[in-house]
């Protein structure tokens, strides 16, 4: 055996002697370097190099060293636990976006008082520097070991299974259990059924906090038993941690439930069921001026509104191919008449047929159909969230149908026109998602239309200048999809927008048009949904401008606060004139003192108040006080109305 190992470093060629691992030939801390990429795969600091191992750092402050930091961390945690808890069964633990979490099988559900013990028992864990050692095992032996942990049991006959594949404890190739060692003496403290790799030792967790805990269904299923899980967060630095946790209470304050009963927008009363919102009169304001300002574009833009109905024949999602893919997430089927029915989840197998409908020339295109349809979903009562996700929602659908040579230019005016709307509510960072389908045979079509449709998406979304980002196996069952992502004033991302190109539907409904030619040929049929759902993006718009919507937005735009009674009427008359313009106005005539309407209409995020006493009666005048409390006094009346007229119509942010 040779004494020696040539390897790539950092893309250079380095000799290292035999037995060499990862960490040494990295040099590696534990704390700046917590873990290597060795051939393209991430491995522990003491995996042992081969001859002709490529080797890579991997940083704790990069997105792969977090997630095996929390990874880790969550390791941490069900040893607290189950030191704590000695009955406590193991589910699985694996990291997730700024976090991680375990699922335990007990007796009584975590108090907060729990999570306590929990946490001050991992630092406890971390103090000591415990090292995780990896160790290959047969199923036997696994079995063998684990005998105590039904779970993990389950798991182990998984192995190389579609389950087994999104799973941090087994994968397609050998079992491995990591061992949490004592530093000094080598003893065993824990052990767990896991792939890896994890940080060289508990002290190179540099920050984590236990966050809440919960109930989840094993493996996601209602059929499984209920387990306990506890949310975890996980940092490479403590600064970066308390970054996140700032941004988790600014986002708490910007909760569009809280803010939507407190500024009397809308509700979700339970007897009508979970994912079910009405919307109260200020709420009726926002979406009237979301849904006026997207007909007003769509008809400038040279779109034609249609109106389709909220429940059809069962049949129609056969044709479209939905019935197949999408059956978990429609409402259940009932009989009318003998035919089975369902309330509609989508509008884009009705706007066919409205094309359908008659024959249909090439002049004719491109045919932009648009409606705000509402649509219903059945989703699992553990993801309703709010606005943002509902069982009952109304988009803002449009359906294009095209020629092929039409088709790109179609597209690249579409994302014109999604980014300048976006815009206007005060949207102003983007970047693109590009989806793809992948190899799995949920996607239906030939290969050739996905190719053509996915370049012509591509070509747009780098035309666009935007980042674009690759999404593999995210597109639609029926074609690819651009996503349009935006940050809020928190810098959060979100799903807006998308645009699917789908060469599949026009073939299965048999949609033609005559071509120049006088042929019969098969139209292109682009999705677009602008605002996703109208209810969803009143969510996003509520949390990004934390309820202080922009004036043209904004449900009460001024309010008349008078110093004195006697003043009232005066307000009146300006109120009065603003109404004639358009403006939302009302004048707090109530008995309250001045003070106190100015903090009611301050609370209530009104953009603009108007006080008048006796000095700006003589003068025709108002103070003008802003909602960010700044105020100027004697403004003549013409230009105060002048200033709110200007600032609605121009879409400006106060």
């Amino acid at each position: 055996m040779s004494a020696e190992l040539r390897i790539t470093l950092a893309g250079a060629e380095r000799v290292v002697a035999a037995g060499t691992t990862a960490g040494d030939a990295l040099q590696a801390d534990g704390r700046t370097v917590i873990a290597a990429r060795v051939n393209g795969e991430p491995r522990d600091l003491a995996h042992p190099l081969a001859d002709g191992d490529a080797v890579e750092p991997i940083e704790v402050s990069s997105d792969e060293g977090r997630a095996i930091v929390r990874h880790s961390t969550a390791h941490v945690m069900a040893q607290a636990v189950q030191e704590l808890f000695p009955g406590a069964r193991l589910g699985i633990g694996p990291p997730v976006d700024n976090g991680f979490y375990y699922d335990f099988d007990v007796a009584q559900a975590f108090q907060p008082d729990d999570l306590k013990r929990v946490e001050k028992r991992m630092r406890e864990i971390v103090k000591q520097g415990q090292l995780f050692s990896r160790r290959p095992v047969s199923d036997e032996q696994a079995r063998e070991e684990l005998a105590a942990e039904p779970y993990k049991l389950e798991l182990i006959g998984l192995k190389g299974g579609a389950a087994a594949e999104e799973s941090v404890e087994v994968g397609a190739g050998e079992l491995t259990i990591y061992d949490n060692l004592d530093a000094k003496t080598g003893e065993l403290r824990w052990k767990d059924l896991c792939r890896g790799p994890h940080v060289p030792s508990t002290r190179s967790i540099p920050a984590f906090k236990l966050m809440r805990s919960g109930g989840a269904y094993w493996r996601g299923s209602e059929k499984n038993p209920q387990l306990q899980r506890i949310y975890g967060t996980a940092w490479e630095s403590r600064e970066r941690q308390d970054e996140y946790l700032h941004l988790l209470e600014e986002a708490e304050k910007r909760d569009h439930r809280r803010l939507g009963a407190e500024l009397d927008l809308f509700s979700f009363p339970p007897e009508l069921g979970s994912g079910l919102p009405v919307f109260h009169p200020k709420g009726g304001i926002i979406r009237k001026e979301m849904e006026d300002y997207m007909r007003r574009r769509q008809g400038e833009s040279g779109y034609e509104f249609v109106n389709t109905p909220h429940l059809t024949k069962s049949q129609l999602f056969e044709t479209s191919g939905h019935l197949p893919w999408y059956a978990d997430d429609m409402f259940p089927p009932f009989e009318l008449d003998g035919t089975e029915y369902r309330v509609k989840p989508m509008n884009c197998p009705m706007h066919n047929l409205i094309f359908r409908a008659r024959g249909r020339s090439y002049r004719e295109l491109p045919l932009r159909l648009c409606e705000f349809g509402t649509v219903y979903r059945y989703e699992k009562s553990g993801v309703v969230h709010g606005l943002t996700r509902v069982r009952g929602m109304t988009q803002d659908d449009s359906h294009i149908y095209c020629t092929k040579e039409q088709m790109g230019g179609e597209i690249k005016s579409l994302l014109t026109f999604v980014l300048s709307v976006l815009r206007d509510f005060g949207l102003s960072e983007f970047y693109l998602e590009l989806s793809t389908r992948d190899d799995s045979d949920k996607f239906i079509g030939d290969h050739a239309d996905w190719d053509e449709a996915t370049e012509a998406l591509r070509q747009a979304a780098e035309e666009s200048g935007l980042q674009l980002v690759d999404d593999p196996g995210g597109a639609a069952f029926y074609g690819p999809k651009i996503s349009v992502q935006a940050k809020d004033a928190i810098g959060r991302t979100w799903q807006l927008s998308t645009i699917q190109l789908d060469f599949n539907q026009p073939k299965r409904f048999e949609l033609e048009y005559q071509a120049a030619d006088g042929s019969r040929q098969t139209p292109v049929m682009i999705h677009r949904a602008l605002f996703g759902s109208i209810e969803r993006f009143l969510g996003v718009l509520t949390e990004h401008y934390a309820g202080a919507f922009p004036p043209w937005l904004a449900p009460v735009q001024v309010v008349g606060i008078p110093i004195a009674d006697a003043h009232a009427p005066y307000l009146q008359d300006v109120a009065k004139r603003l109404r004639e313009r358009g403006v939302r106005v009302e004048v707090d005539a109530a008995d309250d003192r001045m003070q106190k309407k100015i903090r009611n209409a301050q609370k209530a995020k009104v953009p603009y108040m108007l006080l008048a006493g006796d000095d700006d009666i003589a003068n025709g005048a108002v103070s003008f006080r802003y909602r960010s409390g700044e105020q100027k006094n004697g403004v003549p009346v013409e230009d105060a109305i002048a200033e709110i007229v200007n600032a609605i119509e121009r879409r400006v942010q106060v």
